[in-house]
């Protein structure tokens, strides 16, 4: 048996041990929640707990709008003992803006008690229609934030070449899209993020167009080590329902995975033996 098939732990009711780690930080669900575009905060705050993430991204520039001594934010109203922040800077269309947003960020990890807490979701993206990474921003910025001791999760493209030169300079994980932002198209770079999967040494977190539950399933089931979703919950008719699917669908791709599936065959194979029944 693989290493990887003898590590799964699986009870009779089939809860799977999720836990991952990204550099020094252990995270006990492979499903990473953003927290925008939903009707209202407590939306938000219920889907979140139905996901029963551990790890939640907010644009540092979204909070950047909100007034001193404002009750009604993501940063009041959620649980930061149960919850790790990740910090993002999208919206950020140069290098120079997203160092400045992700030290930030750092701050506000600050603020709500996370003060070893130094990841950031690395967003540089100067294309307003199709929201397409800067894959020479994002490395440079990403450089840059390494040496200035951030764990830094880049978003990218789903470029091989790109995601092995960001785990060479030190990031804690790649985060290629599966297709653009809140398009919900589904992985439309299957190979691309195969080759992404094969090559890293590092944490893998497909992040971008995951559309439903079985968009999930099937990213977790390429081998990735999480995933990040949003506007799939967000913008769903029901969206703590959606979460607490994606969960479901999270815990199923990576199951799957580790459990290998069958190899395909071109032909039909009969599921009962036929030894021993007479004609």
């Amino acid at each position: 048996m693989s290493s990887q098939t003898s590590n799964i732990q699986c009870d009779t009711s089939t809860n799977i041990t999720n836990t991952f780690n990204l550099a020094n930080m252990s995270f006990s669900s492979r499903l990473m929640l953003g927290t925008g575009k939903y009707n209202n905060l407590l939306e938000a705050k219920r889907s979140i707990e139905a996901s029963k993430t551990s790890l939640v991204t907010v644009a540092v520039r979204r909070l950047q709008g909100v007034k001193k001594n404002h009750q009604d934010t993501l940063l009041n109203i959620l649980n930061w003992e149960s919850l790790s922040l990740l910090p993002n800077t999208a919206g950020c269309t140069t290098v120079e803006e997203a160092i400045r947003i992700a030290a930030m960020g750092r701050e506000i990890c600050k603020k709500i008690g996370q003060t070893e807490n130094t990841l950031v979701k690395l967003e540089v993206i100067p294309d307003p229609q199709y929201l397409l990474p800067d894959p020479i921003g994002t490395l440079k910025a990403a450089e840059y934030l390494v040496n200035k001791k951030f764990t830094v999760l880049p978003y990218i493209n789903s470029d091989p070449i790109l995601a092995k030169q960001l785990e060479e300079i030190g990031c804690a994980t790649v985060m290629p899209l599966g297709s653009p932002i809140g398009s919900g198209c589904g992985l439309q770079n299957i190979e691309n993020l195969k080759i992404i999967l094969e090559n890293a040494k590092i944490p893998v977190i497909i992040d971008a167009g995951i559309g439903t539950a079985s968009d999930a399933a099937k990213a977790m089931e390429l081998g990735a080590t999480a995933i990040l979703v949003n506007s799939a919950i967000a913008q769903a008719k029901s969206p703590i329902l959606m979460a607490a699917s994606m969960k479901l669908a999270v815990e199923a791709g990576r199951c799957s995975y580790l459990s290998g599936r069958m190899e395909m065959s071109k032909y039909a194979q009969a599921s009962s033996p036929l030894i021993g029944i007479s004609v």
